[in-house]
């Protein structure tokens, strides 16, 4: 790994908790719409893919899915720095990424606003300016696709073989894995270890401070 140049690094899950506050948008959301709950694990397994996606599944009508991302929207706006917080050590990998001169990026399926109100909450911000953001907004397909993976590598001028997707989700396994870069899944986030088996990642991190072995 001494030719790698570039870390590509998912948000939720990876370098920001925001588990919970995604968990509990989306029970308002339900019980607002539905009136039940589906389970957590179900809302679980499209963590990684964009939210008109995942409530898609669950509108029981073309008309009734924008009042649910609405919905969803409003909660998860209300109580976003309540319930939002960088996970212990993030702040002190990143700095020393940037020390060192990596050039970094976001790669993410939250919307642009999203990303950039859980960076600044978080203090993250500082560390990628906006052109270093690749979310929803800026791409036409989504992890798991590598279309976001590829566009971070052009927005850095990296090569693929030079990088290394940093996520917390098989989503991100599956895009870095496409677009040809190494995968390092975080295990600090909200999926346990048995769900990347199949996806073979480069590299398993238990914490944070792992991401600096990479080097």
């Amino acid at each position: 790994m001494s030719n790698l140049s570039a870390f590509l690094f998912d948000l939720d899950g990876t370098l920001i908790d925001s588990t919970e506050l995604i968990m509990e948008s989306f029970r308002h959301t339900m019980r607002t719409h539905l009136g039940l709950v589906p389970s957590d694990a179900e809302w679980r397994a499209g963590f990684g893919t964009p939210l008109e996606l995942q409530l898609a599944r669950y509108a029981t009508s073309a008309d009734e899915l924008p009042r649910m991302v609405a919905t969803y929207r409003a909660y998860n706006h209300e109580h976003h720095d309540r319930l939002v917080k960088p996970f212990a050590g993030i702040h002190t990998v990143i700095d020393e990424l940037k020390f060192r001169g990596y050039r970094m990026c976001i790669v993410t399926s939250k919307s642009r606003e999203a990303t950039e109100r859980g960076l600044r909450h978080c203090a993250l911000d500082r560390f990628f300016d906006n052109d270093k953001l690749v979310t929803e907004d800026d791409v036409t397909e989504y992890k798991p696709c590598p279309a976001p993976v590829v566009e971070a590598l052009s927005r850095l001028d990296a090569v693929a073989d030079q990088a290394v997707l940093i996520g917390d989700s098989p989503h991100d396994c599956r895009a870095g894995q496409a677009a040809g870069v190494l995968t390092a899944v975080a295990l600090w986030g909200p999926f346990a270890r048995e769900s990347f088996e199949l996806h073979g990642p480069d590299h398993w991190l238990e914490q944070p401070r792992e991401i600096l072995q990479l080097v």
